[in-house]
């Protein structure tokens, strides 16, 4: 009885070092089979990002600078992208340029510009391509370019700009906001160059 049993499970086993290696095989075969070629342009891309663009002109996206002026004034300025100059004469540029401005007597003005230029020798940035600046004393002021200084409070156009506030509405050829000369830690916003106001005492 012991002989038949060993010589079945010799069998068996025999069989099995046949069967499991085609069996093996077959599922090897199958997974070749079934498998798809791999197409590279289905692979996800990384970034939408041109490399050969950003390293022939280089650029940041969605930059921020931050600083106090001389008289204590809080400025930042943020753009949607911003470029070192190329070569010796072309200063950094932006695109889509935030400013505001907040000066020590609690006092804020927002600015808006499609464009910038830095020109660092002078500390000064240059807006242009349309230009929006809001106060918090309630002017709305708009011009084609306006100057501001990065080390005090200085802003200001030398342009016709047209402007909406508390007396009404005005139309000026140039437009500054500074500290008073008289009165330090006081800012006033003037207007120059054939002022014309409609008063409006509801504005």
């Amino acid at each position: 009885m012991a002989a038949r049993h060993d010589n079945l499970h010799s069998r068996l086993v025999a069989w099995l070092k046949v069967i499991l290696p085609l069996a093996a095989l077959v599922v090897l075969s199958t997974l070749f089979l079934v498998s798809r070629t791999i197409d590279p342009s289905d692979a996800i891309p990384l970034a939408g990002v041109d490399v050969e663009d950003r390293a022939r002109e280089p650029r940041m996206t969605a930059p921020t600078w931050a600083g106090l002026t001389d008289d204590g004034a809080a400025l930042t300025v943020t753009a949607a992208e911003a470029r070192p100059g190329q070569g010796g004469d072309s200063a950094p540029s932006a695109t889509g340029l935030r400013a505001r401005l907040e000066t020590p007597d609690g006092s804020a003005a927002d600015l808006v510009a499609a464009t910038g230029r830095l020109d660092d020798a002078a500390r000064l940035l240059h807006l242009g391509g349309g230009v929006v600046i809001d106060t918090t004393s309630g002017y709305h002021i708009t011009s084609d370019a306006m100057t501001a200084s990065l080390d005090q409070t200085d802003v200001k156009s030398d342009t016709a700009l047209a402007a909406t506030g508390p007396l009404g509405q005005i139309e000026a050829g140039s437009m500054r906001l500074t500290e008073s000369p008289d009165k330090p830690g006081t800012y006033l916003l003037g207007f120059g160059g054939n002022v014309k106001l409609i008063y409006d005492p509801k504005q």
